[in-house]
């Protein structure tokens, strides 16, 4: 029997510009995939998929790793103009801040993805206030943020990127920074928060999330987190309190995915916090080879498994990690009722205009969509984000299947994985 997709449905605005009225919602909360696609789409068991693994890591956009991807073998994605910058906030009337190939792989600082960051980034859909948002004393105009990467420095996202599906329409659900985000990604909300918050009692966070659905399906879904330090689920008291029997150290995963015993829906957690050279998220100021080197042994293991020919993986972004991107993103859905209001609002968001203070999408990030059956090198424009996760819908079975080989990501095109001094 094939896995029914349980997980959030996608609840998502239609391709409009950033500046124009916030659209309704069309459909309610909870509402299936069923429920939200057209008639006769294929849904749930009529999709040949068993299994799912989404990882997700940290702090990326898309033009900022994958802008350059439409010169580089995959045409049908779209390219960060060739013109792309940003004013430089040193002297905000002479020659602007352009975007640049960053031959570090180490950033010198983190950038700012805070909510009053990313709204200021953003700057009501004009996308040019990434280089002010972003001084910093070892970068005094800000430039890092319009930095990119290119196959030469992430030569196996390349040849992912240009192997399996991707979108280059990809975007957060909040304008802020990772948990609100990742909250959306396991819950399809962030319950009002806008900042990474932990709770601070046993049985603070216990709203319902994507694990409740997947222990109360008929019947159940099976589910593991695998983490490589620590287990993002386990802010949820359900996960922290009840589950603890389904999270587990992320060398299971490797173990699982050889033996053929993966559950049906795996969420792998990466290392979060590190050195440079050992934090393997991707979130800056980590080096990014490592980060990939990382993502390439559990894609990996994944291509190697005797399940490889019923699985599915998500790899994606949680934010864009105060990186430009130039495609404004598009307004979310007047919410219904029972909304919750953002957590203790930041001085930035109370200027915004009435209704909009929670309504908008973040910067596009990139994601890739790796299955033996997906069609290859195919690119969605659709406006996506974390919700849409579980809910592949794509009628896989009538495609030939895609074989399971891919470079190693442990060397650069020069040979070697570079560390950062």
């Amino acid at each position: 029997m094939k896995l029914s997709i349980i997980l959030a449905p996608l609840l998502l605005a239609s391709a409009v510009h950033a500046q124009e009225p916030q659209p309704s919602c069309p459909f309610g909360a909870g509402a299936l995939p069923a429920d939200t696609l057209p008639s006769g789409t294929p849904h749930g068991a009529q999709i040949p998929i068993d299994h799912i693994v989404v990882l997700m890591q940290e702090n990326r956009s898309f033009d900022h790793y994958f802008g350059q991807l439409h010169r580089e073998g995959q045409p049908q994605a779209e390219a960060e103009p060739k013109n792309a910058s940003n004013p430089d906030p040193t002297n905000p009337g002479g020659r602007p801040i352009r975007a640049f190939h960053q031959t570090r792989l180490c950033e010198c600082a983190d950038l700012d993805h805070s909510w009053n960051g990313t709204h200021r980034e953003w700057n009501n859909g004009a996308m040019d206030g990434f280089t002010a948002a972003n001084v910093d004393p070892c970068d005094p105009t800000g430039s890092r943020t319009m930095g990119f990467y290119d196959e030469t420095d992430l030569p196996f996202y390349y040849a992912l990127y240009n192997k399996f599906a991707i979108s280059d329409r990809f975007f957060c659900s909040a304008l802020t920074q990772t948990f609100p985000n990742r909250f959306y990604l396991l819950a399809g909300t962030s319950f009002g928060h806008i900042s990474n918050d932990f709770p601070t009692s046993p049985t603070e966070f216990s709203q319902r999330t994507i694990f409740n659905l997947l222990d109360e399906a008929v019947p159940p879904v099976t589910w593991k987190v695998y983490f490589s330090q620590v287990a993002f689920a386990n802010i949820f008291a359900y996960v922290r309190n009840q589950r603890q029997v389904n999270v587990v150290p992320v060398s299971q995963y490797f173990d699982d995915a050889q033996a053929g015993t993966l559950p049906q829906v795996s969420f792998v957690d990466p290392i979060f916090i590190g050195a440079k050279n050992v934090e393997n998220d991707e979130h800056p100021p980590a080096n990014v080879q490592v980060g990939e080197e990382f993502v390439s042994r559990v894609i990996g293991a994944l291509l190697a498994s005797p399940q490889w020919g019923s699985s599915a993986l998500f790899l994606n972004y949680d934010e864009h990690g105060g990186y430009f991107d130039h495609v404004p993103p598009p307004p979310a859905c007047v919410p219904g009722p029972g909304w919750v209001r953002p957590v203790r609002p930041r001085p930035v968001e109370r200027t915004r205009q009435p209704g909009r203070r929670w309504a908008w999408a973040a910067a596009a990030r990139p994601v890739a969509i790796s299955s033996s059956m997906t069609r290859p090198r195919a690119t969605f424009p659709s406006w996506l984000s974390a919700e849409s996760i579980g809910k592949p819908t794509t009628p896989a079975s009538r495609r030939p299947r895609i074989a399971a080989s891919l470079p190693s990501a442990s060397t650069t095109t020069q040979g070697v994985l570079i560390l950062c001094a």
